[in-house]
């Protein structure tokens, strides 16, 4: 009883894809122990305690709280991003052209907050139809034209990027490229502070984007688990052909996952940018990492999107973290290094839960064959 109890644990799916993502995160950590040993020995235990200790490093308990807000602040536009790109992939769609969504769900929510004074509501909100519209470029041209979404999402993704800059230039200081403070022109346009948590953090950037990206995942979970529409996303990402030949409306499907994953990213940007944690600069010359690190975040997260609320805290925590590093020693990439081979290693899960499998089926062969032996030995005495 006891080995068949063990064999029913290991075979659970969600274990195996927990027990991956815990494997993946060890290498990664021991693999970038080792670079900071290469680079200075004397210092490297002391750099990997840092960085994953991250807002801990500060003694007081009061200063320790503060910046765990400003890791949550980075975190739900990271869990939507990685939400993003999640519900695309179920659709057997590489939505690499959430980083341009992103964008400009950046750009027209600030926009909107500071030359047109809306409030944070309808910024929010347009930033969603940003990102989506976005997206449904891609998506019409996966669905009605067969073009790669890696392909046209990159592409896009800098077309993004440059119109955003030049829309935002209208709405930068005077004297720097970044773009105006929302707090001090339009106070309506700020996203509230989240009370419960703000208090005991004393961090004003701590605002109701943080309790909205986590409904956001338990929602994508119910649509993808309960939903005929979830049912229909993931027929087409197993095969598109068998789904059309089912009746099912396989461009649609496309189109509107994309739809849905670019009004995710564009709200993940707005969640950033309407709290005042940042500001846009419209000078830069290269998209945002948020995107991207949602790749990394939504793969840790075992494609799960529960799995992906604490993969994208993971991922903040340890980028945050190599921002506390002795300059002078280590780059603050270190961290970006960690998290990129950890993407790296989320490319093995299948691996390793086919090589488990296999090790659990042959056991349980082996224990058929033994216990039909036993029977058979038993009936011949």
């Amino acid at each position: 009883m006891n080995n068949q109890g063990k064999k029913s644990f290991w075979s659970n799916s969600a274990v195996q894809s927990i027990t991956a993502s815990l494997l993946c995160i060890l290498l990664g950590l021991l693999i970038g122990y080792i670079v900071l040993l290469a680079i200075n020995p004397a210092g490297a235990t002391n750099a990997i305690v840092t960085i994953l200790k991250n807002y801990l490093t500060y003694p007081s308990p009061k200063a320790a709280l503060k910046y765990c807000g400003n890791t949550l602040v980075k975190t739900s536009p990271l869990l939507m991003c990685a939400l993003s790109i999640q519900f695309c992939y179920k659709a057997g769609l590489f939505n690499i052209g959430a980083a341009g969504q992103y964008t400009v769900g950046a750009g027209a929510c600030l926009y909107a907050a500071l030359a047109w004074k809306l409030p944070w509501f309808v910024c929010l909100l347009l930033a969603c139809v940003a990102g989506a519209v976005w997206a449904a470029a891609v998506g019409f041209l996966k669905a009605y034209r067969n073009v790669n979404e890696v392909i046209s999402g990159i592409m896009l993704n800098w077309i993004g990027l440059y119109l955003v800059n030049m829309l935002l230039t209208g709405v930068k200081e005077g004297t720097s490229p970044y773009t105006e403070q929302i707090s001090s022109i339009n106070p309506a346009g700020m996203l509230p502070v989240f009370t419960p948590l703000s208090g005991p953090m004393s961090n004003k950037y701590v605002t109701i984007a943080i309790p909205l990206a986590v409904i956001v995942a338990i929602a994508i979970w119910v649509v993808l688990n309960k939903t005929v529409f979830g049912y229909e996303i993931r027929a087409t990402g197993l095969n598109m052909n068998a789904a059309r030949y089912s009746g099912m409306k396989e461009k649609k499907n496309v189109v509107m996952t994309l739809i849905i994953g670019g009004a995710m990213a564009g709200a993940g940007a707005a969640f950033l940018y309407l709290s005042g944690f940042e500001q846009w600069s419209v000078t830069q010359s290269s998209v945002p990492g948020m995107g991207f690190n949602g790749i990394a975040a939504t793969f840790l997260g075992g494609l799960d999107p529960i799995g992906t609320i604490f993969s994208s805290y993971f991922i903040q925590h340890i980028t945050s973290g190599g921002a506390y590093l002795d300059k002078m020693i280590y780059p603050s990439q270190i961290a970006d290094l960690i998290t990129s081979i950890i993407i790296y290693l989320c490319g093995f899960v299948l691996f390793f839960k086919l090589f488990l499998n296999k090790r659990i089926s042959a056991r349980r062969q082996a224990q058929t064959q033994a216990n039909a032996n036993d029977t058979k030995g038993g009936g011949q005495a």
